[in-house]
């Protein structure tokens, strides 16, 4: 169900790009959004999991997983946060290195769930929230001429299938380990929603569009955090 759940999430927001990729405010406002929610099922879920683990040096975990998403954005550019040019004549293909990039971030998301017991735990929700608006702008830049190409199929399903694969995988790890790459990928979630969330506005005055959207996501998380408690 897990399985099913993250690949539903990543076709969700590709076919919302495939039809409202044109929509630049659209996206902006739901990548907003979903960092105000995953910042709060970081601090709220991850970290106090993280810490509660007894391990003095887990910090250092954390501290990897932003140092390694500031290395993945040489790769990705900032497609996890909005950074991306829509050209026509690319014909829905991605560079490479941005494939490689977002395969990595999303495989090790995805190790942390593989003892995972609860559908729609919160460190699961934040997951499928995120892929939503990166799912959204791979859609948008994959569509050409209104469709997809069979080789932008071939990279909606590389990535889909990236999370699945991290939590297969995960099965054969040492269970000892899974904090470690839950610390790594909250270092990971907290660089993104940070980025995002505190990213200048225009001649730095107050947006309050966009404070209102991260207090809604943070309110969202709340919500999906209460539930998982009851």
């Amino acid at each position: 169900m897990i399985i099913l759940l993250l690949i539903l999430s990543v076709l969700a927001g590709v076919f919302l790009g495939k039809y409202f990729g044109n929509k630049k405010a659209f996206a902006k406002n739901l990548l907003i959004l979903s960092a105000g929610f995953l910042i709060t099922i970081c601090l709220n879920e991850v970290f106090p999991k993280v810490y509660d683990s007894g391990n003095h040096h887990i910090g250092i975990w954390v501290i990897a997983g932003v140092l390694l998403q500031m290395l993945l954005e040489n790769l990705t550019k900032g497609f996890e946060h909005g950074h991306f040019h829509h050209h026509s004549e690319g014909k829905g293909i991605l560079p490479l290195a941005l494939m490689i990039g977002m395969f990595i971030h999303a495989f090790l998301e995805g190790i942390p769930l593989a003892n995972e017991e609860h559908v729609l735990s919160p460190y699961l929700t934040g997951i499928l929230f995120h892929n939503l608006p990166i799912s959204f702008i791979l859609g948008a830049f994959l569509v050409y001429r209104g469709k997809f190409s069979p080789a932008s199929w071939l990279i909606i399903s590389v990535f889909a299938l990236a999370s699945p694969l991290g939590l297969l995988l995960g099965k054969y790890f040492n269970p000892e380990w899974e904090v470690y790459f839950l610390a790594l990928v909250g270092g990971i979630f907290l660089h993104i929603s940070s980025v995002i969330i505190f990213e200048g506005s225009k001649n730095h005055n107050v947006d309050w569009k966009k404070v209102g959207l991260v207090i809604l996501g943070i309110l969202m998380a709340m919500v999906a955090h209460l539930f998982h408690q009851h």
